[in-house]
């Protein structure tokens, strides 16, 4: 017999060789109709698989990550199985699932498949999807892999087979398709209830341009159509907020292939938002008692090899550049930088914690094919900190960095967001984490303990904390439900002693500060990225890079415009005038296209009376106000950030 334990802590006795399908029905046949897949010892697994020793066993739905993942997967192979009936002697790359649904790359030979040809391959998906084909896995040696594929004459599954070691290797087949896969994978096909195919693609064999290029067929599925019809429905709202086309409408940034890719050209609009947030972090910095500092662009190789970032983080940085025998890197991140103006000077425990902010510039070489408009990018500039304590102020000061993240929530309208506390993983110590087995388990606890106090609600993640130490990443999600990586919250317990960095306690003895990485805003693209869709380009107020827009009926209203354009800069409001010798009604329109907050329209009986005729961009006209009346409530909106 073997112990089984649950989520719960609870255990029950089953025989040896039991699947975790066998065991859900054991509890309840409801609870078996609705599982997807197994999380056995934390490896995510089929629900037919046995189970052989002691395990810890989750069961993993449509609302799991595991779950959905291992939906998508399976769903790939359906793909792949709808084109290989249709598209004889196709040769198949890798179909894994993603943030959204899944792909399959392909080589179709000389055929090629258009956005009209994926239609029928849907409705052959749907066809074989009923047919409540299982999903088998057979464990196979790397010598039939190979024999069986080169039958075939798949040279991309040969590829692949080379790199995976004997006794490892398992094929997958439902119905009439067969594939090289580790798995996981769903109990059938019948479960797949809805199917989009949206959109096909270029791809290079192993993303390197030098290859051939294949076939990228991409994919959604749900258990249900009225999931698959709301995720529809917010697919199209998306591609109206999408980032890309919104900062290109409304003058917010561009980027030239000049200049280089992953290299943003902030326009004025987008400038007037950067400077916007950089004053709404800069008044919480000064009320949380930061001091600011500004540091280079480029710093020597032995600055990044006494924090670690060489050789840890060197693949995501710039390639060195070497004067009079001296190798620059540009720089990365900001901290190296901070931690020499903290060594600068002698420190007490009376100067504790000190705040150093900055927002600094970075330079990250991210991959071509990963760039991505303002969400991954070469430059970027971060709205950084380090915070320097005692272990007795680490609770408040790590704690304070979270408060900071809930008022920025508040202020900008997020209403869903989750905090990850992201951990190190041991069997990656001194490859990708610093061999501290001991430092790694007290911080993780700490940060755990204050997460706890506060009552914060957090998951763990096992593998994505930093080399130096775990952090809180916080995930936010836009008004229409898609997710992203904001900003992060880490706790360094390597970067003092890589830095001789000390402060003189109350024992007059040399101590090693803990210190605190902060960006709560991230970085300005990745966040007026993310604002762009969340706002759709309506920004509130405050942060709209036009507030006012004057539309004078006539050139005989001009003068009581100007009158007005004055006035409203008196009150740092920022406004224009479209002195255009256009119609009122188009007038009108573009400044509603532009998404301006406000339109101020004057015509003779305004100047007369001294009023402005005053439309609300998406509301439409709010009357006749008194421009005092109409400069008050400007003032208010924009002080109260409404």
């Amino acid at each position: 017999m073997i112990h089984i334990t649950f989520p719960d802590g609870a255990t029950r006795e089953y025989p040896e060789g039991i699947t975790s399908m066998e065991i859900a029905k054991s509890i309840s046949e409801g609870l078996a109709r609705n599982i997807l897949a197994a999380e056995v010892n934390g490896e995510i697994w089929d629900l037919s698989r046995a189970i052989g020793t002691d395990a810890t066993v989750k069961f993993l739905k449509w609302d799991d990550d595991g779950g959905k993942s291992t939906f998508w997967h399976s769903s790939a192979h359906l793909l792949a199985e709808a084109v290989e009936s249709m598209y004889p002697g196709v040769k198949f790359w890798v179909g894994p699932p993603i943030e959204k649904g899944f792909y399959y790359d392909m080589d179709l030979g000389d055929r090629t498949i258009s956005e009209a040809d994926l239609e029928k391959i849907e409705q052959k998906m749907k066809e074989l999807a009923k047919q409540n084909n299982s999903y088998t896995r057979k464990e196979i040696s790397k010598k039939e892999a190979v024999e069986y594929f080169e039958k075939k004459g798949d040279e991309y599954k040969l590829d692949l087979l080379q790199n995976l070691e004997d006794g490892h290797i398992t094929f997958y087949t439902q119905g009439q398709f067969t594939d090289l896969c580790r798995g996981p994978h769903i109990p059938s096909t019948g479960a797949i209830k809805a199917i989009k195919l949206t959109g096909v693609a270029g791809a290079y064999w192993k993303g390197d341009e030098k290859n051939k290029m294949l076939t990228r067929i991409y994919g959604v599925t749900f258990p249900n159509q009225k999931e698959l019809d709301e995720y529809l429905i917010m697919l199209e709202e998306a591609k109206k907020r999408d980032h890309r086309k919104l900062g290109k409408e409304l003058g917010i940034f561009t980027i030239d292939e000049e200049v280089g890719p992953g290299l943003p050209l902030w326009m004025p609009n987008g400038t007037i938002i950067i400077e916007e947030l950089e004053k709404l972090a800069k008044s919480f910095e000064l009320e949380a008692g930061y001091k600011r500092v500004v540091t280079p662009h480029i710093a020597k190789e032995k600055l990044y090899l006494t924090s670690g970032h060489l050789p840890y983080y060197q693949d995501s940085m710039y390639p060195a550049m070497e004067l009079d025998g001296v190798k620059y890197y540009l720089k990365a991140m900001n901290c190296p930088h901070h931690h020499k103006i903290f060594a600068a000077e002698q420190r007490s425990y009376k100067d504790l914690p000190l705040r150093l902010a900055e927002y600094g510039t970075c330079y990250r070489y991210e991959q071509s094919g990963e760039l991505f408009g303002l969400m991954r990018v070469r430059c970027l500039h971060m709205n950084d900190a380090h915070i320097y304590c005692t272990r007795e102020q680490f609770a408040q000061e790590f704690r304070a960095v979270n408060d900071l993240y809930l008022k920025y929530f508040k202020i900008f309208g997020i209403e869903k967001y989750v905090m990850r506390l992201s951990l190190h993983d041991p069997a990656k110590l001194g490859e990708k984490y610093i061999n501290e087995p001991e430092l790694w388990l007290e911080t993780e606890a700490m940060v755990r303990q204050v997460m706890l106090d506060a009552e914060i609600p957090f998951v763990e993640v096992k593998g994505e904390g930093a080399f130096y130490g775990p952090k809180i990443d916080v995930q936010i999600w836009s008004a229409i439900g898609r997710e992203f990586t904001l900003a992060t919250n880490q706790v360094d317990f390597a970067q003092g002693r890589r830095f001789n960095l000390t402060f003189t306690n109350q024992h007059n003895e040399p101590e090693i500060p803990l210190i605190i990485h902060r960006a709560p805003l991230g970085t300005h693209e990745r966040f007026i990225g993310f604002l762009l869709e969340h706002y759709a380009g309506n920004f509130p107020l405050w942060l709209a890079p036009v507030q006012v827009k004057i539309l004078p009926i006539s050139d005989k209203s001009m003068d009581y415009a100007q009158n007005i354009l004055k006035e409203l800069k008196n009150y740092d409001i920022r406004a224009e005038i479209d002195e255009r010798s256009e119609k009122i009604g188009k007038k009108i329109r573009d400044a509603e296209l532009m998404k301006i907050p406000y339109m101020a329209i004057v015509g003779e009986k305004e100047a007369t009376e001294n009023k402005l005729s005053v439309r609300r961009h998406g509301v439409g006209d709010k009357g006749a106000v008194s421009a005092d009346e109409f400069f008050e409530t400007l003032q208010r909106e924009i002080k109260e950030k409404i």
